[in-house]
């Protein structure tokens, strides 16, 4: 990932003639973040892709439904786009960021408490998988690698979601609550 050169910004949003955004622009936004934003463009690393092939299969193999996403990435982007359309009022997507939020402070939490238990971090060089292995039961390991997943992809989310709130209210995200 190349740094941020002081002259790019985030390409603006667009608005639709209709309301909403024009999808082209929300692609283009995503796509910088992706490009220039560390905490997104982990969505790409490859320990980020195995936790999410694993997911799918883990939910696949336990009776919850998945959609056959190409990769870590399109899933992220497809749930920035869904997140918009479904929650298209400023009382309504400060919810959804507040949610995201939570969900990524308990995994974080999770993922932590999980680690520093088993002492996880005795090795930092192994992947998520790899200290997944080195739990000892079939639960802990699914619930460890849920939340770094979660951890992951909420980051992602929060990080594109509030960008785009504070574009089209014109203020920065402030929690609800």
């Amino acid at each position: 990932m190349a740094a941020i050169p002081d002259e790019i910004e985030p390409p603006k949003l667009r608005a639709l003639p209709v309301g909403g955004i024009e999808p082209a622009s929300l692609a283009d936004l995503v796509e910088w973040f992706l490009n220039y934003d560390e905490r997104v463009a982990r969505i790409r690393h490859v320990m980020i892709e195995e936790l999410f092939r694993w997911k799918q299969t883990d939910d696949e193999a336990n009776g919850i439904a998945t959609y056959p996403f190409e990769n870590a990435e399109a899933r992220f982007a497809i749930g920035v786009f869904q997140a918009l359309e479904e929650n298209n009022s400023e009382p309504l997507l400060k919810l959804w960021i507040t949610d995201v939020l939570n969900a990524l402070h308990e995994s974080k939490e999770s993922k932590r408490e999980i680690t520093d238990a088993n002492k996880l971090d005795a090795e930092p060089e192994l992947s998520p998988m790899e200290k997944a292995a080195l739990l000892t039961t079939n639960a802990e390991r699914r619930f460890y690698l849920t939340s770094c997943w979660l951890e992951a992809l909420c980051t992602a989310e929060a990080r594109v979601l509030g960008w785009v709130y504070q574009e089209i209210y014109g203020r920065p995200f402030q929690p609800a609550g």
